[in-house]
């Protein structure tokens, strides 16, 4: 079974896109995550055969249920940092030995669809693929069968996380393939850069132009 997931904190200002609201305030920063948030559901809600949503924290279920497709399940994030609330996910989602699991987060709205797609097929062949993105990160993990311990102790939020993750891996002595490049939305560059991404979006596909109106008003807010 393909399973998707996706890891989505409550869009409570001063609590999200904390790099992106120096420059753009807490608010406006709060009200496009929200919107990152609501985007992703409504493009991948047809991948894979089954989708979860994993939100924090557990108080906040009926605010992510007001925005959530019928397609998505669901379930709290468990407790603990990042690389803990990953492993648990992947734990509990690998049943079986056909079990698949991709998890993404929420700082690259635009990511095409075929990059998850890839994924779970890399995973017939792949114990581990990883998506990485230009700030040392990644925005894209999966795994096909046990994950080897890889997520502990990772340096979350930094340049190093890609290369910590990766000589996880090859300690573990675990194989993994690699997914193209792509880039979060962390700062006000980047989002400058999604604008310009979006223009062009929007002009083949107008279900992008509402995350394209949220992305200019941020911008001519700052201007």
């Amino acid at each position: 079974m393909n399973q998707l997931g996706m890891f989505a904190k409550y869009w409570l200002p001063g609590t999200v896109k904390t790099r992106l609201a120096r420059s753009i305030g807490d608010d406006k920063a709060s009200q496009l995550y929200h919107h990152f948030v609501i985007t992703l559901l409504a493009r991948f809600q047809e991948l894979g055969d089954r989708r979860v949503l994993a939100y924090s924290p557990i108080e906040r279920r009926a605010e992510f249920a007001a925005v959530t497709p019928a397609a998505w399940e669901l379930i709290p994030q468990s407790s603990g940092d990042l690389g803990r609330r990953m492993n648990r996910f992947f734990d509990s989602h690998l049943v079986g030995h056909e079990d698949r699991v991709v998890l993404i987060g929420t700082d690259s709205p635009t990511m095409p669809a075929q990059y998850i797609d890839e994924a779970f097929a890399v995973l017939q062949t792949h114990p581990v693929v990883l998506g990485p993105s230009r700030d040392g990160g990644y925005y894209l993990v999966g795994a096909a069968g046990q994950v080897p311990p890889i997520f502990a102790e990772i340096d979350w939020s930094t340049p190093s996380v890609w290369q910590q993750t990766v000589d996880r891996l090859s300690s573990a002595g675990c194989r993994f393939a690699e997914l193209p490049l792509w880039s979060d939305v962390d700062d006000l560059a980047d989002l400058a850069r999604i604008a310009d991404e979006l223009t062009q979006l929007t002009q083949a596909d107008p279900t992008w132009t509402s995350l394209y109106s949220h992305v200019q008003t941020a911008l001519m807010d700052v201007s």
